[in-house]
Formats: C-alpha cells, structure tokens, sequence
C-alpha cells in the first residue's frame, strides 16, 4: 500500500513518450468512477485485508469494495481521508484534518470507528491533513506536514518536523521519513535519528533495492540509490521522462520490477536497470494520468488511486490485448505466425511485428507494428503455402514476400484459403477458384463449379470434395469435378443462417444456431451431433478450430472458450474451459481464434486482438475465496445485523421472532475474473440441498419459522475450483405464544381445560344418566301404569266376570228360592194328599244344586286370579278356617251385602252375622279391627 501527494500539475508529454517501449499485450483495464461506488472522485490511499477486501481513503470517507458492492464510511466530523493502513487484527487506521483513529469490525461485522484524537495532549489536537500512516510491529505512526505522531501501547508521542515532514514509510525493518530541508531520517530508540543530509530534494518513496541498497524515488529529479548514508543519483535514459511526468511515488511489484506512480504519465513499470517494461496511461486506456496511489492486490493486479477515480490493471492477468496500431480502432480478422514475424490482418490492413525466440509469451514482446505494403483494406485470411503468406484482402488475393504483398490476379474479394492436393482453393465474393503456384508466381485456375456465392467458411473432406457455407444460404458441396449441392433445412441442418463447417477426424461438422451438426454419407442428411451434443445443447455455436494437441477452441454465444482433451473432467474425458473476460469480445459473424501453441493464443476483436497464455491461464487459478459481505433483517424498517468485515464464522445470533426475513449479499475478492465466478448457496435448516450455480450475488428469504439456521454460500471459477462456503448462523427466536413458557402455560391450560371439561362431562354425564334414569322411572311407571292399566282392565274383566258368576249365584239361588215358595205355596193350596211327599226329591235336588260345589270352584279360581291367591294365601295362613269361612272371606271381600251373602251361603241374615262373629273369632281379630279392611290387607 502506498499513497503519494502532489500539487496537481499537468505537462504536455511532447516526445517523451516516444522514449520508452511497453510490451505490445496491454492488461484490461477497468475504471470505477463515482457512479460506480458512489463517492467522491479522488482516492488518496489503498489498504487490502486479509479477507480480500479493498480500502479507499476518499474525500467522503473510508470506502470499501468486496468484489461485489462499494460502501461508503464516513468520519464524524465528515473530514477527507487522505491515507490508511491495516493492521494484523484488521484494524484500518485513518487520518484527516484533526483526526485520528480507526475503524474495527464489531461483534456481528460492522464497521465502527474508535477516535485516537482524545489520546493526543491538547495542544496537539489541531493538525492538517494526515498524508502517511505506517503500521511497525505494535505501533502506529501518522504523518502530518508539521509532525508525525506515534500511537504505541496505548500512549501517543509527537515528534516535530525539523522543517516538514515529506513522507514516511517502512522498508524491511527500518522506519525512514524524510524532511524538506535535512533529508533522511530513521526511527531508533524511540527517537528520529538523521540518515543522510541531502541537498534540498522531494523524497516521494523508497523501496527495497538491491542488498543494502535501495531505490529512492523524488518528484522532479528522477531516481536515487540509498547506499548506508549516501544517497547518489542513479542516472537512467528515463531521467528526462521522470522529470517531465513527475514520479508521485513507486512500489516494488517483484524480483526487478517496480511500478512508478506520475502525476502526468499515468504508470511505468521498469526494471532494475530503470528499463521501462510497460506504460499504462490514458493511452492504454487510465481514466487519468495523475496516480495518487497505488497497490499490488493478493492476485497481483495493479490497483491504482487516481485524481478523478480509481483504476484496476490486471497486471498478473493471462489475457492481454494487442493493438497493432495504438492510437486507432482496428477491427482484427486473422492471426498468422510466420517467418519469425506476428502478422495481424485487420480491418485496415496487414500488420507485422518480428519475434524474439527467446520471449516465449509474445505479448511480452517489446516494439511496434509495421504495416505490410499494398495491403490497405480489410484484410479476411492468412494462409502459410511452404515459404509463402497468402492474403485474402478485399481487393483479391496477394502473396507476403520481403515484407511486401504482391498481389495475385483474380479481380475479386477474397475470404480465406484451403489447400488441397491440386493447390489451393480460394473462397471468394463470387464463389470457389483454384490456385497454383508455378514456379514462385501464383496464379488463378478457373473456378471450381459455377455456383456464383460468397462463401467465407470452406472446409476439405480429403476425398475432391469441398464444403462451403453461406452466411444466410445454408452449406454447399462441391466436388472438384460435378455439379455443387445446397443443403438446408430439408437436409437436416435447423437453419439456413449462421452456418460454419470444418473437417475434422474424417467428420463433416457444421456448427449451427442450434448446436453442432454432423453430416451422415448414409442419409446424405447433416444430424445433431452426438459427440458435442452434451457440451453444446441447443446453444448458437458460431466458431470452431482445432489446435494441434487435439483440443478444440470455440465461439459458442459469443463465449469465447476451449474443449480440453488434455484436462479430464471426472468421468468426461475433456473439460470445457470458458474464458469470461473474452465473452463478447469476438467479431460478429467473423470469429476467429489462432492457437499457435498453449503459450500463444490469439482471438480476433473489434479493438484488436486478444492474447491468451492459457498455460499460464491453468497455473495461474488462484484459491476461490468467498465473503458473506452483508446480512439484512427485512422488516418495516431494513436493519444490518451483519456487516460482513473481520472474516472468520460470525457467532450464533439469535435474533427476535418479527425478523423472520432476511437479504443476504455475497461476493469473491477475485478481482481478476469478477464475471468468472458463480455462486450457490443453502440454508441449513430449511432447504434441503444446495441451490444451483448461479451469477448473482444476493438471496432472500422471507417468513421463516422460528428455528436455529445456518446460511452457507461458496463460490467457484470457470475452471471449478470452488471456496470454502461462508457461513453465517442465527437463531430466529419463537413468538412470546411459541416459547416454552408458552407452552407450559398451554399445557396447564389444556390440563385445566380438559379437567374442566371432564368435570363438566362428568356433571352432564350424572345430569344425563339422572334424566335418563328419570325417563327410565318414567317408561317404567308408563309401563307399570301400563301393566297395571293392563292388569286393571283384565282385573275388571276378571271382576265382571265373577261379578257375573256371583250375579249369576245370586239369582239362581233366588230362582231356585222362589221357585221353592211358589212349590210350597201351590201344594198348601191345593192341598193335594202325598203332593208333598211328590215333590220331595225336586226339592232335594234344588238343595243339592245350591249346596253344589262345582259353582264355588269355578268361583275361587277366578277369584285367586283375581286377588292374587287370596284364599289360597288366606288358607295357608288361617288352615282352621272351613270352606264356608273361606267362602264368607271371598264375599267380604267382595264388598257383597249380607243379604247377598245369606243367599249365596243360602242362610239367613242373623246367620251371616253369626257367620262373621265366628270368623272374626278364628281369624283372631281384636273388636277395633274392620273385617273388611283386614281382609283387603291380605295379599
């Protein structure tokens, strides 16, 4: 890390720019301005933690950016920041206008800011801007023009500039500042001790050198070599350059490099010898050429402060771009390495550059682009024919011999060449023509047939037959002796546009808008093919070509990308690598793609052409790393209860039960590739598995039941290296009606309830089982009055009937009577001598018939039935009574009269009294007691 300050002062370059040589591959760069982070344009000073992220020191406060999201921390009294450091605890220190201090991650990772300014004696208190902070061993040192103040086991020391502090900075071991007027100084015993006196210069940095050496770096008087105490200028070809640009300050990038901060040439990396190696400026593509800061990020890029932005150079990146013309915008068609020279034919000509065999990686190539002669205009193929380039140019085909192109008669456009056995054929504006080579002159031979079609794309079976395509009229064969074919749609392909053949492996292939196709000689119909159909679906395939170890390199949805034989992806014997930072970056309807070896891959733009060292690509692939960057509780009011700084697993947080929605946001520090890296997520707890692989960095989940939860993210790059997940656990807590005094409540209330309940079932089951009894009381004295209604009504039959028989005892026995006085009466009458004695056995035998007991027995049975065994109960109890008795009982208790018992008893009145006295006597009855009533007690 490393900040510098200067007056902003801006020099025209003049010439000086033409002194030094940058590599011909320039790294992307990427520039974020204030509507990218939201703040205020200047950064003054970089810090990266070791989590990744990135810290800023802005006018509007501490700004941050985790790969994926900028966030802004302003100071209380709102001042700039203009420098920072991090500490190994994580601790940022900052310093503006009359404060001190830094900012810490809290418990649940949020930033807060803890004020040194307090700590500082009185008088100490006002102080201008703070442009140095440096962190040696446990102690803190800001550096203001006027002092620089020391923050160690928790005590603050100020020491004065002998004139003005100019900067501080730790190199190795030593802490050295230096003053305007009295040079060096280096921090021993607790005190500044003078280094080196030199005559009056603006130090602006020093960096490790060689051995005891170091390198010094001045704003206008270029370089210096600190050798023990003696400072001595290192004088270099870039004297003037330095002097002109103005050197703000420098950092050591490696073993002999060093990149050089200007205030008007944007950056130079040089080397040891003060060689300049590469320039990034507004020419390369900086947003400004003022650079206020600079740092090397843990993957190696180049982050740079700038006066109106910040700046990333992927500097350690694998893909670099090359401009055969710098200062204009070339379309690049097609790459050629031949006779030691890089030729790039473009949209305005053919471009050459001569190689260095000992420069493998030839973006690392030094120089510039010659433009071939006579080849002006678009420039379509390049084709090597023995000792020979073929050029497809617009205004035909020409031949590159001695850096000259000499042009080959034809009289129309050419697109690209194909040798075959005869020569070379040429697809052309207007169809196929053949070409020789006779005896060092080429020349044209006639067309092959006559279809009269532009065709860009032809391809050679090996057996005299050529495939070409048409960019909207499908593919034609073409034998070199017989008539040309069109297939289309009816011949199995899925469209007629956006066709690209190439033979490979004795296969015709057609890469189409729906996949790869490949023909089939049995049908003479093109068919999905089964070999890339897994890789490629349904997806536009715009480009292939094979490269020499077998691989095939591809253009697929403007995916710029490699099917890799060499590197077996689990059960698949390839695997498919896709180069992000390329996506969209090829020609439309003209990709191509020249891999010249694993170290030297060219792919065709409309801003030149890309280069790509994918052996370097592979080795370079950096540990994934993956941060959980922010964690929100959705309510009616959002609140942060995770901040996502201090890294490491963040400890449980239980969290009330009304947050049960919440916003996550992740990002990789993997500033190299942002849109390489894909994201998924689960959370334990409530989803099952993992979600799939997807770009976006945020989730949210709403309405989650209380519960205990662990939310995990990880991440992984295009070659499926994937991180460790972050993880972030919590607790939603139950609703006050969900805890387990809740719940212990609602048991006792359940108890209660269901106490009261039975209770009241018990209460209802007794008023139930009562009112049933009382229905049962009831049905049964319905019943009983039933039965006695029944047994009345057949007691009042059985009554009448003995009623009856009685009536009819009564009335014979009166009959029989009357009949007896009117006999008498009659035989007095008549007087008739021995009538009486005539009539004696009719008297005897109405005697006998009232005497007859077969009356009585007839009688008591019904009566017994009647009366409920009264005269057999009667008789068992009383054995003395006589059947005369008996009988008299029956009639008392028949309520009869006595004259009506003197009839039947066929006795007198006075008889039945007499009858009922020896009754009573027998029963045994006291004078109190009613015959009658006794009688009706017997049952």
């Amino acid at each position: 890390m490393k900040r510098f300050l200067l007056p902003v002062l801006f020099f025209a370059l003049g010439p000086g720019a033409a002194r030094c040589q940058s590599a011909i591959g320039l790294p992307a760069i990427r520039s974020y301005t204030r509507a990218d982070y939201h703040a205020a344009l200047e950064a003054w000073d970089i810090g990266q933690d070791k989590q990744g992220v990135l810290y800023f020191a802005n006018n509007d406060g501490l700004l941050t950016f985790d790969g994926g999201y900028w966030k802004t921390y302003p100071l209380p009294n709102k001042v700039t920041i203009k420098s920072l450091a991090i500490d190994r605890a994580g601790r940022v220190f900052v310093g503006g206008t009359d404060e001190i201090g830094y900012f810490s991650p809290g418990a649940h990772g949020i930033l807060d800011y803890h004020s040194l300014k307090e700590q500082l004696p009185a008088v100490a208190r006002q102080f201008a801007d703070v442009w140095d902070i440096v962190i040696a061993g446990e102690a803190v040192f800001f550096r203001t023009n006027e002092a620089i103040i020391e923050w160690a086991n928790g005590r603050m020391r100020t020491f004065d500039a002998p004139r003005a502090w100019q900067m501080i900075t730790l190199v190795g071991s030593r802490l050295i500042a230096a003053d305007k007027e009295q040079g060096l100084f280096v921090f021993r015993g607790g005190q500044w001790e003078p280094l080196c006196h030199a005559t009056p210069i603006h130090v602006t940095g020093i960096l490790e050198y060689k051995k005891d050496t170091l390198l010094v770096t001045t704003l206008k008087n270029g370089l210096f070599l600190l050798s023990g105490k003696t400072l001595v200028p290192m004088n270099t070809g870039i004297d003037g350059l330095l002097r002109n640009d103005l050197v703000n300050g420098g950092i050591r990038l490696g073993d002999d490099r060093y990149a050089l901060a200007t205030a008007t040439g944007g950056v130079l990396i040089i080397d040891g010898g003060a060689t300049v190696i590469e320039r990034f400026s507004s020419a390369e593509g900086l947003p400004n050429n003022n650079v206020q800061a600079m740092m090397t990020d843990q993957e190696g890029n180049l982050w740079l402060g700038l006066q109106n932005g910040i700046a990333l150079v992927h500097y350690a990146t694998s893909i670099r771009l090359i401009k055969p013309v710098r200062d204009n915008q070339l379309v690049s068609n097609t790459v050629r390495v031949f006779d030691q020279r890089l030729y790039v034919g473009t949209s305005n000509g053919l471009y050459s550059l001569a190689l260095d065999p000992a420069v493998r990686d030839i973006s690392k190539l030094k120089g510039g682009f010659t433009e071939v002669e006579n080849t002006k205009g678009q420039v379509w193929g390049l084709q090597e024919m023995g000792s020979d380039l073929l050029v497809a140019h617009q205004d035909g085909a020409s031949v590159v011999r001695a850096g000259k192109a000499t042009p080959v008669p034809s009289g129309m456009g050419v697109w690209g060449f194909l040798p075959v056995k005869e020569g070379v054929i040429a697809g052309t504006y207007t169809g196929l023509v053949k070409m020789t080579d006779s005896n060092g002159h080429w020349e044209q031979r006639g067309k092959v047939n006559s279809l009269y079609e532009s065709l860009p794309v032809i391809a050679y079976d090996g057996d005299q037959t050529i495939w070409a395509s048409h960019p909207y009229r499908g593919v034609f064969r073409n034998p070199l002796s017989g008539a040309f074919r069109n297939y289309g749609v009816a011949q199995g392909l899925p469209s007629l546009r956006g066709n690209y053949v190439l033979y490979y492996k004795d296969t015709l292939f057609a890469a189409t808008e729906k996949g790869v196709y490949e023909y089939d000689p049995a049908t003479d119909k093109f068919v999905p093919s089964a070999g890339f159909r897994p890789i490629f679906g349904d997806t536009s395939v715009e480009y292939l070509n094979p490269d020499r170890d077998g691989n095939i390199w591809f253009v697929s949805d403007q995916r710029v990308g490699v099917i890799d034989y060499g590197k077996p992806s689990g059960s698949k014997p390839y695997s498919v690598v896709y180069f992000p930072g390329l996506k969209g970056q090829t020609v439309k309807n003209f990709a191509t793609i020249y891999p010249y070896d694993k170290e030297n891959v060219f792919i065709g733009s409309n801003n030149g052409v890309y280069h790509l060292n994918y052996s370097r690509y592979l080795e370079s692939a950096g540990k994934v790393r993956v941060l959980l960057t922010t964690v929100e509780a959705i309510a009616e009011k959002d609140s942060l209860i995770y901040g996502g700084y201090g890294g490491g697993d963040s400890a449980v947080m239980r969290l009330p039960n009304h947050w049960n929605s919440f916003h996550f946001e992740y990002a990789s520090p993997m500033f190299t590739q942002p849109n390489a890296i894909e994201y998924s997520y689960q959370l334990a707890g409530f989803d099952h598995d993992w979600s799939e692989w997807s770009s976006r960095p945020e989730k949210d989940y709403t309405n989650l039941p209380y519960g205990h939860y662990r939310f995990l993210v990880r991440a992984r790059d295009n070659l499926g290296n994937l991180s460790e997940p972050a993880v972030f656990p919590f607790i939603v807590s139950p609703a006050w009606y969900q805890t387990v005094w809740a719940y212990i409540v609602y048991l006792v209330l359940v108890l209660w309830i269901f106490s009261l309940v039975r209770r009241q079932q018990r209460r209802r089951l007794q008023r139930q089982n009562y009112l049933h009894s009382l229905e049962l009381d009831r049905k049964e004295k319905g019943l009983i009055a039933l039965q006695n209604s029944k047994l009345e009504g057949e007691l009042q039959f059985r009554n009448k009937e003995l009623a009856t028989v009685t009536m009819h005892l009564v009335e014979r026995g009166g009959i029989l009577s009357g009949i007896k006085e009117e006999l008498t009466a009659v035989i007095k009458r008549l007087n008739i001598p021995n009538l009486a004695h005539e009539f004696k056995p009719v008297f005897r035998m109405m005697s006998d018939t009232e005497k007859s007991d077969d009356d009585w027995n007839r009688f008591a049975l019904y009566f017994d039935e009647v009366h409920n065994n009264f005269l057999s109960t009667l008789r068992t109890k009383y054995p003395q009574l006589s059947p005369t008795d008996l009988k008299l009982c029956a009639y008392l208790r028949l309520n009869l009269s006595s004259k009506e018992i003197a009839q039947l008893l066929n006795i007198s009145l006075k008889g039945v009294e007499v009858s009922r006295y020896r009754l009573r006597k027998k029963l045994g009855l006291a004078t109190e007691i009613n015959l009658n009533d006794f009688l009706g007690k017997i049952s």
